[in-house]
C-alpha cells in the first residue's frame, strides 16, 4: 500500500507557513534566499581575511565586550563570530568558544587557528560542552556572552530539495524548545552588568522573538539594549525592528541575512 503523504510536510507547507509569517513580503523573502550568497571579507585585526555573512559581522559587533574579563561564544561553529569578538576584545580579556559538536568543533578550531595572531589566539579556549548545561556547574562566571543558536536555517532548506521535502513545523516548535535550554542557561552564567547576544538565522518568531519573550517574562533582571546601525549606512534603515530585537533579511539588506539578533542586558 502507497503511503499516504503528509499534508503538513515538504514544500507546499514551508510556503504557506511563512506565507503565514510574511503574508505578501514572502515570495520575494524566499527569492532573496535562494540567491547565492554573497559573504563579506572581513579583516580587521585577523592574519586573513574571512568570509561570512554581513548580518552576523553586525551582530557580533553589537555586544558589548569588557574591559577586562570573560568572554563566551557558546555555538561557536564554524567561528566566524567568534573571529569578530576576538578582533575587537582587549589585551586583558580571554573567549571561551564553545561547540557541543565534535565534527564541528574540529572546523572551529582550524578557522581560529588559521585567522588569528599568535597572541590573539593564546586567549582563546575552544571547549566542547553542552551549552544548555553550563549553569550546572558556573553562575554569574562571563562578562559577556554570544549565544548563536541552532535553528532551522530556512535558507539551506530552501536550496536543499531534500531537506524542503523533509521540513515540517515540528522541527520549528521542537528547536525553539532546544533554543530556550540554551538562553535560560546562558542567563543563569552572565553576570549581572553583563551582557547577552542572543541570535538565529532562522525566519520565525517561534525561535526569535518568542524564545527572547520567555526570558523577558521569567527574569525580572533582563533589559532589552538598543543597538544603533547608524555606522552601517543603508543598512540601518533596512534593519526589521521586532518586540525584542533586529531582523536582518536579505530582499531588504542586498543579500545580507537572515539573521535575527537580540541584545539583553542583566541589570545590577
Amino acid at each position: 500500500m502507497k503511503k499516504k503523504r503528509n499534508l503538513n510536510q515538504g514544500p507546499s507547507a514551508f510556503d504557506e507557513w511563512y506565507e503565514h509569517e510574511f503574508g505578501d513580503r514572502w515570495q520575494l523573502l524566499r527569492a532573496s534566499l535562494e540567491k547565492v550568497v554573497v559573504h563579506y571579507s572581513y579583516n580587521e585585526n585577523l592574519v586573513k581575511p574571512y568570509y561570512l555573512d554581513f548580518g552576523s559581522v553586525v551582530a557580533a559587533n553589537s555586544l558589548p565586550l569588557p574591559a577586562d574579563g570573560r568572554i563566551l561564544d557558546l555555538c561557536a561553529a564554524p567561528g566566524g563570530k567568534s573571529l569578530v569578538i576576538a578582533s575587537r576584545m582587549g589585551s586583558n580579556v580571554s573567549l571561551v568558544s564553545n561547540e557541543f559538536s565534535r565534527d564541528r568543533r574540529s572546523r572551529l578550531l582550524s578557522v581560529l587557528d588559521e585567522h588569528l595572531s599568535p597572541e590573539v589566539r593564546s586567549r582563546l579556549t575552544v571547549t566542547g560542552h553542552d551549552a544548555s548545561r553550563w549553569s550546572r556547574y558556573e553562575k554569574e562566571s562571563a562578562d559577556s556572552i554570544l549565544l548563536d543558536a541552532p535553528c532551522s536555517s530556512e535558507r539551506h532548506v530552501l536550496n536543499s530539495p531534500v531537506h524542503l521535502e523533509q521540513w515540517t513545523s515540528a522541527r520549528i516548535k521542537n528547536l525553539s524548545i532546544r533554543q530556550w535550554a540554551l538562553l535560560s542557561s546562558a542567563w543563569l552564567v552572565l553576570k549581572p552588568g553583563g551582557h547577552l547576544l542572543y541570535a538565529t538565522c532562522a525566519l520565525s518568531r517561534a525561535e526569535n522573538d518568542g524564545v527572547v519573550e520567555k526570558l523577558f517574562r521569567k527574569y525580572a533582571d533582563a533589559e532589552r539594549q538598543i543597538i544603533d546601525f547608524e555606522p552601517y549606512g543603508e543598512l540601518s534603515s533596512a534593519v526589521d525592528a521586532t518586540e525584542y530585537g533586529y531582523h536582518i533579511l536579505p530582499d531588504a539588506c542586498n543579500g545580507a541575512g537572515p539573521l535575527y539578533f537580540s541584545l539583553i542586558r542583566k541589570k545590577f
